[in-house]
C-alpha cells in the first residue's frame, strides 16, 4: 500500500505538471489560434468535464428554455448538445455548428447511441462563425462553450452572430478557467459590446461563468 504522504507528493507534483501545462498552452494560443484538435474531444465530451461544468447549471445560466431556436457555435463532439436539445424540446430547434468534420462525425456517432434516440430536434452543421447558414434574425439563441477566444476574428464572427439573432436575442458566453484560451469576465465583455451587444446579466465566479448579451 502507498503511504499517504507519497499519494499527496504525487498529487502535488501532478497538479504542477497540470499548472505549466496550462501555462504553457496559453503561451503557445497568444501567439496560434486553432480550433481544439479532433482528439481532444473525448475529453471534453467527459463526465469528469460536466461534473466541474454541470449541464443544467450552464443551460440555466444561458437562459435555454422549451420551444426555442438555437444555435450552438463551435459544438464539437456534443458535450452539451444533447442537454441543450432535451431543454429545447420537441417545438424547439438546436443547430449544432462546428468547424471540423471529424468533430461532427463524433457527435453523429453520440446521437446514435441508444440513450439519445429520442433526441429529434438537432441539426449539426459543418461551418464556420464567419459564415452562419440562417436567414437574418431567425434564431433566439445562440451560445458559444468556450469557444469565442478560438476564434480569430471574433468581431467579425460577432456581427454574423447579431445578423442571424432576432431582435433582443441573446447570445450566452460560458468560460472555463482550465480551458487554454480562458478570458477574465472584464475582456468577454469587452470583446462582444464591442460588437453592439449589451450585457443583459453575468453568472458564476472565476472559475466558471457566463454572461448573457443582448442584441439590440
Amino acid at each position: 500500500m502507498i503511504p499517504k504522504v507519497v499519494l499527496i507528493v504525487l498529487a502535488i507534483i501532478g497538479g504542477y505538471l497540470i499548472f505549466m501545462a496550462l501555462i504553457g498552452a496559453r503561451i503557445l494560443r497568444k501567439f496560434v489560434h486553432f480550433p481544439a484538435p479532433f482528439f481532444v474531444g473525448y475529453f471534453l465530451d467527459s463526465s469528469l468535464r460536466r461534473r466541474l461544468q454541470p449541464p443544467d447549471k450552464l443551460i440555466k445560466r444561458s437562459g435555454i428554455s422549451p420551444n426555442m431556436t438555437v444555435l450552438e457555435i463551435g459544438c464539437g463532439s456534443g458535450a452539451y448538445t444533447t442537454f441543450i436539445a432535451r431543454e429545447a424540446g420537441g417545438q424547439g430547434r438546436v443547430y449544432a455548428l462546428d468547424i471540423q468534420s471529424t468533430m461532427l462525425r463524433q457527435f453523429s456517432n453520440k446521437l446514435d447511441m441508444q440513450e439519445n434516440k429520442d433526441i429529434h430536434n438537432v441539426v449539426p452543421i459543418l461551418g464556420n462563425a464567419y459564415e452562419l447558414p440562417f436567414e437574418n434574425h431567425t434564431i433566439d439563441l445562440v451560445c458559444m462553450i468556450t469557444v469565442l477566444q478560438e476564434i480569430p476574428d471574433r468581431l467579425k464572427a460577432l456581427r454574423e452572430v447579431m445578423r442571424v439573432l432576432k431582435p433582443k436575442g441573446i447570445l450566452a458566453v460560458t468560460e472555463f478557467l482550465p480551458d487554454p484560451d480562458y478570458p477574465l469576465k472584464k475582456t468577454t465583455k469587452r470583446i462582444v459590446t464591442s460588437a453592439g451587444f449589451s450585457t443583459e446579466k453575468e453568472d458564476g465566479g472565476v472559475w466558471n461563468y457566463t454572461i448573457r448579451f443582448q442584441a439590440p
